[in-house]
């Protein structure tokens, strides 16, 4: 059976049947569904254990390797000014809408009660989180301990000493740079592993987590995640349709043309929630569709739907407009500028496993004060609207690679 099949029956079991402990008002059965609660804290625990190791891991094996101007050569480098250019663009159109989405959310009354002590988390996290001045965040993005920083989850400035790292190695001996490259590469490798065994089990830990928030909660949760698959799958596919006049416009393919070469790749995406099995379709959509070089597309595309998420600036900022109206924690625009940054730079950095991406948003939601509890909801229900993310990524990779070429 699938993983995200397993996802998705233990995600309506635990609605279906904390509905019905709901509806029963039975407290003993209440009780029952609230003593699993642990069991997805655990779960939730062991992602969030996998987060630093697996981030600076990747982030540094990445970024060393690539910064390596002899290696990638000017090609290398106008590739990678255009995968950060979209995602900025797509930051910057989807961080200021995303608000004004969630704003057709009631306020409160009709919103799902929060689990027990959820609601004075969220009180203690939503009036200390606004103190902080744009000077201090600022200040705050240069740790003077990384170590410090890891360890209470500033994500952010721990994302820009790894990178400061990276370059660093990148611009050491070759001695050095095999050395620590392979350390981390190793480590990467070895955390890799570790989160397929989290993932593994997510159906157990989903179905602990919802529970309860089911039971408490009843029909109303249903609606409350109903309206986040619909905001995901209508921003990702509005952005989607966005990347056409793109391409006209800076490109110079005709709208036509390029739709015909993506639709191929398009399809398999969403039969498959897959980039990298879109990508021989997409080689072949960039290479006779659009006339593409040989030289652009077998640099391009292979790194493109390893490493280059367009979606993501859209599933992190709806994901965490939702998990912080759910728990009650406003997000302004100091919270949402830094879910922008992270959005452009650590995606790169997101590990090639199922709900990967996820993983990668837990820490980044202590950064902003949002409980990482929320994560496991998002993981129940990506499913369905994965499908229109992963479409939005191969296009993303199709677009990419014709801006490259462009300017070849």
């Amino acid at each position: 059976m699938k993983e995200s099949t397993r996802v998705l029956l233990a995600l309506g079991g635990a609605i279906a049947i904390g509905t019905a402990i709901s509806l029963s008002a039975n407290p003993t059965l209440l009780k029952a569904a609230d003593f699993l609660s642990p069991i997805g804290s655990i779960w939730v625990n062991a992602i969030r254990m996998t987060v630093i190791p697996l981030v600076v891991s990747l982030l540094i094996t990445g970024i060393a390797s690539a910064s390596d101007v002899k290696s990638i050569g000017r090609l290398g480098g106008r590739t990678l000014i255009v995968f950060i250019l979209l995602l900025t663009a797509v930051a910057a159109i989807i961080v200021p809408l995303g608000p004004s989405i969630f704003a057709l959310l009631p306020a409160g009354g009709t919103k799902p009660p929060l689990p027990a002590g959820a609601a004075e988390a969220a009180g203690q996290i939503s009036s200390g989180g606004t103190a902080q001045t744009f000077g201090a965040w600022l200040t705050s993005l240069i740790p003077s301990n990384p170590i410090a920083a890891a360890a209470n989850g500033q994500m952010v400035s721990l994302i820009i000493f790894t990178m400061l790292l990276a370059v660093a190695i990148a611009r050491s001996t070759p001695a050095s740079r095999t050395a620590l490259v392979g350390f981390f590469q190793a480590l990467g490798d070895a955390m890799l592993i570790l989160v397929r065994w989290v993932v593994l089990v997510a159906p157990i830990g989903i179905f602990a987590l919802v529970l309860p928030l089911a039971a408490h909660a009843g029909a109303s949760l249903v609606g409350a995640i109903g309206f986040y698959i619909i905001a995901y799958m209508t921003a990702s596919l509005a952005i989607t349709l966005l990347m056409y006049p793109v391409v006209m416009v800076f490109a110079g393919i005709p709208m036509r043309t390029f739709a015909r070469a993506a639709l191929p790749s398009q399809l398999i995406a969403f039969s498959s929630s897959s980039s990298v099995a879109s990508l021989p379709a997409l080689v072949e959509s960039a290479e006779r569709g659009l006339g593409l070089s040989n030289a652009v597309t077998g640099f391009v595309l292979p790194l493109a739907v390893s490493a280059f998420k367009l979606a993501a600036p859209v599933s992190w900022t709806v994901g965490a407009l939702f998990v912080g109206w759910f728990y009650g924690v406003p997000l302004h625009a100091q919270q949402l500028a830094t879910v922008a940054f992270a959005s452009v730079f650590l995606a790169f950095a997101s590990p090639g496993v199922p709900r990967g991406a996820f993983i990668m948003l837990t820490p980044l939601f202590l950064a902003i004060g949002l409980p990482a509890e929320g994560i496991g909801i998002l993981i129940a229900v990506d499913a369905i609207p994965d499908t229109f993310a992963t479409v939005l990524n191969v296009t993303g990779d199709l677009v990419a690679a014709a801006l490259v070429a462009k300017k070849a």
